[in-house]
């Protein structure tokens, strides 16, 4: 399995620190964002990284991560020259993946603890389908809110719904089969301009080839690409080293 880490994007939420720096290049605590993303991967024993930026940061991550070798994996890098949706990975990607399985993990997103290493390893190693993943929150509304049944096959995605279907929401973690670049080939772009994820996942819905794995109550995941959840991830991540003695 292939992994990509898509740390593009104008990051207008955390402006004016994005204006002249990539968000995934802020600090949580006492590491770069990107860090975190990276051991996600690295703990699904994902060896073969493709990171995709802007063409402004892509020489400050080559910098700061090189050729992969100091954190036992390979990486190598590509550009998005245009924030034109999460699901143009997998096409700017398709050479790196190859024929392989793939799994992509948004820059922001910070995962940790909980059953998140026994779903990472069993996820690995998908072959057929695909597999997102469910996170409970309190107030769903302002996420993608995913249904499932009682063999977590999913029956419906919706993105910021009025009356949520579940209180289980998406986070920015995916694992795909090797149609999805053809999947990726095929869709529209939305309203917005974009090639949406959201899009892609609804391809395998249809097909019955969605499943959902469910992260624990005592998994920490957080979208740090507002200030507040930013400095929620870098007081964590401070609890975490200095209470606890853990060095993520």
């Amino acid at each position: 399995m292939k992994g990509i880490i898509l740390a593009g994007g104008s990051g207008t939420r955390l402006y004016p620190l994005t204006k002249v720096i990539s968000k995934q290049l802020l600090p949580v605590y006492d590491k770069p964002m990107i860090y975190y993303p990276l051991s996600t991967l690295i703990l699904a024993g994902i060896k073969d990284i493709l990171i995709i930026s802007t063409p402004r940061d892509i020489l400050m991550f080559q910098d700061l991560l090189g050729d992969g070798n100091d954190f036992g994996v390979n990486l190598k890098y590509e550009i998005q020259q245009e924030p034109n949706g999460l699901a143009e990975a997998f096409i700017i990607g398709e050479t790196f993946i190859g024929g392989d399985s793939v799994c992509l993990i948004l820059g922001d997103n910070i995962f940790n603890g909980g059953n998140l290493l026994s779903i990472l390893e069993k996820c690995s190693k998908l072959t057929e389908g695909a597999t997102i993943f469910g996170y409970l929150v309190d107030d769903p509304k302002s996420f993608g809110v995913v249904e499932f049944d009682d063999k977590f096959n999913v029956l419906s995605i919706e993105e910021k719904p009025e009356k949520p279907k579940s209180n289980y929401i998406v986070p920015g973690l995916y694992f795909y089969d090797n149609d999805v670049i053809k999947i990726a080939k095929s869709i529209k772009p939305s309203d917005r301009g974009e090639l949406e994820i959201t899009s892609i996942n609804n391809e395998y819905l249809i097909a019955n080839k969605l499943k959902v794995e469910i992260l624990d109550k005592d998994v920490a995941w957080f979208d740090a690409g507002t200030f507040e959840n930013l400095k929620k991830a870098s007081d964590y991540m401070y609890k975490i080293k200095k209470l606890k003695s853990i060095n993520i």
